[in-house]
């Protein structure tokens, strides 16, 4: 019997499975941060395990088909520490963090970014990348869409 392929990057039917799930636990604030802006909440599906877990598999999933492999996964703070490390671990390969402004400690590499709502500036430790290494970037842009 042959296995069901979903629409999701020849996902087997199973991830579509999780797929769905983490769908239906995420919520939608409309108008937050600000007038316009649908916020799209992952935290839902962090409330619940099940959820959670069918989260973890497909990030994981996702990452495992990239090409080519990442060497390295970097984290943007705030969210992308909930889920890079787990994406990390599963690849077998370091966690980066990139925090904001004034949060690491040591030499450090800024670079400032423009949001649909103001700027800010990411920060990561010097050293972290080499040149050439090819990365996995996590975040949650999915929140505002920025």
């Amino acid at each position: 019997m042959q296995s069901h392929q979903s629409r999701h990057s020849n996902m087997p039917a199973n991830l579509e499975e999780k797929i769905n799930i983490v769908k239906a636990a995420i919520t939608s604030h409309p108008d937050f941060p600000k007038k316009g802006v649908i916020f799209r909440d992952i935290f839902g599906a962090l409330l619940q395990p099940a959820a959670f877990a069918a989260l973890r598999d497909v990030l994981v999933a996702h990452a495992r088909q990239l090409s080519p492999r990442p060497d390295a996964v970097v984290a943007l703070d705030a969210r992308g520490f909930l889920f890079g490390p787990l994406i990390a671990l599963e690849l077998g390969v370091p966690l980066v963090p990139v925090r904001k402004r004034g949060k690491l400690p040591g030499a450090v590499r800024s670079v400032q970014y423009q949001l649909e709502y103001g700027q800010d500036t990411f920060e990561m430790q010097g050293g972290s990348i080499s040149k050439g290494q090819n990365v996995l970037i996590v975040d949650d842009l999915l929140a505002t869409g920025g």
